[in-house]
């Protein structure tokens, strides 16, 4: 209830500073959006954003540019598309999630930066805490609840015993969700076998590990590098009978069996709200980040079925539901 309320706090204060664009206003108006790599999340959420950026009066092709690139993976493309950004002829810089935020916010530009999904801005280092943007960067947080996902997890099947902790180290979004999943699972005497990969090509190695190690449920942390191959350590789960647990609606549609999650777009939305207060004038400075809570339960279907599951009242009396499947 406490997120709910400091959500709505902050929707208001977004509301009641943007009122989009007026008629008088022929401003034509350039941005920026990088993504690190084109999963079905992180393209749900730039979509929101120009979705949201239109309902406000920012539209592309009319007063609006948006260049909009994705660094396909690659770390050294990534820093050269924001680079290349940091000419001084955009109105601002979208970035979708961690990484091409921090490569952005690295280069100290004098252009502003809303970022969107950012699990842990303050870990990540792209400002120093979130109600007082100091490196001309602001934006939303996807916060994990790793706790809360472990914890629906256990509601669904609560006679497991050891976990499966899958995750890169080269994402700080990733490592500061298995921290406190591992903080969670000690505190609540619950053991874990961790891998850590390299690359999408080791997760599937990684996963066989784990399971071979007695982990008899796995949580996914919200990393690309996991994500561009989930559905090989779901797919190897589901049939060793291993619920797997993750943080994302878009690995759950991928093969996980569940998650507590929010609207991809909407978090867009949110995000472009906040981009209009910046193309309306408003400083960076001004404008507190905000934190987008998972309140809605996503299910794969199938993976439920495939592993002879139902879900408990306690779970469908949460709020809710949502029921997903590989399109």
């Amino acid at each position: 209830m406490k997120k709910l309320v400091s959500l709505l706090m902050a929707l208001t204060l977004v509301l009641c500073c943007v009122c989009g664009v007026s008629a008088e206003d022929k401003k034509q108006y350039k941005i920026g959006i990088v993504l690190m790599i084109e999963n079905g999340a992180f393209v749900d959420m730039k979509n929101g954003v120009i979705k949201g950026l239109n309902d406000l009066g920012y539209v592309e092709g009319d007063n609006l540019t948006i260049d909009y690139q994705c660094a396909q993976g690659d770390a050294t493309n990534l820093q050269t598309i924001c680079q290349n950004m940091d000419d001084g002829s955009y109105d601002l810089v979208v970035t979708v999630a961690t990484p091409p935020t921090q490569a952005f916010v690295g280069l100290e530009s004098k252009t502003p930066n809303v970022f969107c999904s950012v699990a842990a801005p303050v870990v990540a280092g792209v400002m120093s805490a979130l109600d007082t943007p100091d490196m001309n960067a602001t934006g939303t947080s996807n916060a994990i609840p790793a706790g809360d996902i472990i914890g629906l997890g256990l509601q669904i099947t609560p006679d497991v015993k050891t976990f499966g902790l899958v995750y890169s180290t080269s994402e700080v979004n990733a490592v500061n969700a298995m921290n406190n999943a591992k903080a969670f699972l000690t505190e609540n005497g619950y053991k874990f076998i961790e891998k850590t990969v390299a690359n999408s090509g080791e997760v599937q190695t990684a996963t066989q590990a784990v399971l071979e190690q007695g982990a008899d449920v796995l949580f996914v942390a919200n990393d690309s590098v996991v994500q561009a191959a989930v559905d090989i350590l779901a797919e190897l789960c589901t049939e060793a009978g291993v619920p797997t647990y993750c943080c994302s609606a878009t690995t759950v549609k991928s093969g996980c069996l569940a998650t507590l999650a929010m609207s991809d777009e909407y978090i867009g939305i949110v995000t472009a709200g906040i981009a209009a207060q910046v193309l309306s004038g408003t400083p960076v400075a001004d404008i507190p980040a905000i934190v987008v809570p998972a309140d809605i339960v996503s299910v794969n279907s199938d993976t439920l079925a495939a592993l002879g599951l139902t879900l408990p009242e306690s779970v469908l009396a949460m709020g809710e539901v949502q029921y997903l499947k590989a399109e």
